[in-house]
């Protein structure tokens, strides 16, 4: 992250721009927030991946706080935001939302993820209100491979198996990336679950068929049907930058986009009152009025 490569980004931008239409690009830079700005202003690369919230706590203050200032810095700098939940170098979010907050996954993934207790309930429950809040936001999203099926991560690769260089590097001290990496599953049974003739490079879950695309498709309740209505209902309701956050109980963040369509999240574990309007798409069932703990609703 050095000053100097800005005058190489703005020679890419330039080749870029020489397409019809111009070709867009992203840069993964693991930058302080200000610095990583720079990369995604309109003369450079136009995007760079922001991970704030891939590293956030499932908690109100947390996600509003870095919502509110990672949009005030694109748009002092003209780029557009992007937002990411999970990604190939860290634990699924679906994972890291049913452990206790703080936990070490790493010193966890050692364990096999015995210790402490997975609430794979909880864990999912999280991981679908966050990424319906998520794709409400102005900007980019973008999906990591799997998410989509609410798949967790594969924790109990034998070590025998493992790859990652940093299982290695490490003096097999820490198991690595691997976990999030395991490749998806398509059919609910076959020797790679769909994903090929043989078993594949790093094994799956015995359980993986349940959460293949085969299992989940045409089932109204499931995560990869959530991603479906909610990314066709984005296309048909996302209009420019504009977001105005809306008073709320403690422990939910709520906001308006464009027309007066809302996304309204209910951090907390006790329902609140359901605000009044169409709802559009849900994270999780919605009953007599009221907004279920850990669950995210759009109204319009």
């Amino acid at each position: 992250d050095r000053d100097e490569v800005h005058e190489i980004f703005r020679a890419w931008r330039l080749v870029l721009d020489e397409y019809d239409p111009p070709r867009a690009a992203v840069a993964e830079a693991w930058a302080p927030g200000p610095r990583r700005v720079l990369y995604a202003r309109p003369s450079e690369l136009g995007q760079a991946f922001n991970f704030d919230l891939l590293e956030a706590p499932f908690d109100a203050t947390a996600f509003r706080e870095i919502v509110d200032r990672n949009l005030s810095a694109s748009a002092e700098s003209g780029a557009s935001s992007t937002w990411v939940l999970s990604n190939h170098d860290v634990v699924r979010h679906a994972t890291r939302y049913g452990l206790p907050d703080g936990t070490d996954t790493d010193a966890w993934l050692m364990t096999d993820g015995t210790a402490p207790a997975l609430d794979r309930t909880k864990g999912l429950r999280r991981a679908r209100a966050a990424t319906l809040l998520m794709l409400a936001l102005p900007g980019s999203s973008y999906v990591y491979q799997g998410e989509e099926l609410g798949l967790e991560e594969a924790v109990a690769i034998p070590h025998e198996l493992l790859q990652d260089p940093k299982w290695i590097r490490t003096g097999h001290t820490v198991k690595g990336r691997d976990g999030c990496r395991v490749p998806i599953p398509w059919t609910t049974s076959g020797p790679s679950f769909g994903f090929g003739a043989v078993a594949p490079h790093l094994p799956q879950p015995a359980d993986f068929g349940a959460s293949s695309v085969e299992a989940e498709d045409g089932d109204p309740a499931s995560t990869l049907s959530l991603y479906r209505a909610a990314t066709a209902a984005r296309r048909d309701l996302q209009r420019g930058e504009d977001l105005v956050w809306l008073d709320a109980p403690a422990g939910v963040v709520a906001f308006a986009r464009h027309d007066g369509w809302r996304s309204v999240t209910n951090f907390g574990t006790e329902p609140v009152p359901l605000p009044d309007g169409e709802v559009v798409v849900a994270s999780g069932p919605l009953a007599d009025g009221l907004l279920p703990g850990e669950t995210t609703v759009w109204l319009r």
